[in-house]
């Protein structure tokens, strides 16, 4: 990758999770669990540690309490080479932690702490050095922190630009009954979005694929990317429109962080110079390692796998 820098802005935190966990577990004393585990979360932190992993430079931009959670997560990252110069440490505010609960189909249920540091990151925590130097900057999750909001969104999306970086984002579910027309003032400046299929559908009012990521393209967005979970991806520009199946054959333990795999590894195709349909289904690659196995635990560190599970073995990269 060499200098290559991604810049991803967001959410990190501790994820405990369970597996599997069903409606029993509040009927009697104690269940038996087949995994109990602890692992790093969050969507910003997912992102980065996949691209980390696949040997890409990345630099985290979050905020993490002083306490044994946030030196867990700092652990982490120092052990894949994150550059962690620009997240923040709190001592009021305790490390964000979500206990994560699996039923046995792989989906899942999040039980989080309102007062932690995933909903208490605010504008102030980026400075505008840690815009600078690098080529992708993800805005990890829309929605997410309460704190920034359509024109708190706005403002920093046009420093990036302002900065030449390429801007993407992810998002979760709307918070406010928001709408894509609400958030129209920030979505214009995004080259790349990438909701789930609940997600933009609530967000636009729309049911129809197409016509959810036309809401979005006339709000300003230069691609849509839906991730379509077991269909697996849909993506639509003003140019190009492509249907991208799933990898077959895969059997689902957990769901978590599959779509932080997807996105970071949609954008690592796409610093490669791969087309759109292939960033589609180096992605759906990744996300189908992940789901493998319990925790957000990304696509491994051997790029080549991924392309040989997506069928890219041999495919010389044409630039989108």
């Amino acid at each position: 990758m060499g200098k290559t820098t991604f810049i991803m802005i967001g959410a990190a935190i501790l994820d405990v999770l369970a597996k599997p966990v069903n409606l029993s577990a509040f009927r009697v004393d104690s269940i038996p669990a087949e995994t109990l585990t602890t692992n790093t979360g969050g969507d910003a932190m997912n992102e980065a540690r996949t691209l980390a992993a696949l040997g890409a430079k990345v630099r985290l931009v979050s905020k993490l309490g002083e306490d044994a959670a946030g030196e867990m997560i700092l652990g982490r990252c120092r052990d894949l080479g994150i550059d962690t110069e620009f997240i923040r440490r709190s001592a009021e505010i305790p490390t964000g932690v979500n206990i994560v609960l699996i039923d046995e189909a792989g989906e899942r249920r999040f039980i989080t702490n309102p007062h932690g540091t995933l909903r208490q990151f605010y504008p102030e925590d980026i400075p505008r050095e840690a815009l600078e130097g690098g080529k992708i900057l993800c805005f990890a999750s829309i929605f997410v922190a309460p704190a920034f909001t359509a024109p708190v969104l706005a403002e920093l999306f046009s420093q990036a630009k302002q900065k030449g970086l390429l801007l993407c984002a992810d998002m979760t579910k709307r918070k406010n009954q928001e709408t894509v027309w609400d958030m129209r003032e920030c979505l214009q400046w995004l080259d790349y979005i990438f909701p789930n299929y609940e997600e933009a559908s609530l967000l636009t009012g729309r049911s129809d694929w197409d016509e959810i990521a036309d809401a979005f393209l006339e709000c300003g967005v230069g691609h849509v990317v839906i991730k379509a979970g077991a269909r697996g991806c849909f993506i639509k520009s003003r140019t190009e429109r492509l249907w991208v199946p799933a990898c077959r054959g895969v059997r689902c333990v957990d769901t978590t962080g599959a779509g932080d795999t997807f996105s970071a590894c949609f954008l690592y195709a796409l610093d490669q110079g791969y087309s759109l349909e292939d960033c589609g289904r180096f992605a759906n690659a990744g996300a189908s390692f992940c789901i493998q196995q319990v925790g957000a635990v990304g696509a491994g560190n051997d790029p080549e796998a991924v392309r040989k599970r997506a069928g890219l073995q041999g495919t010389e990269p044409t630039c989108v």
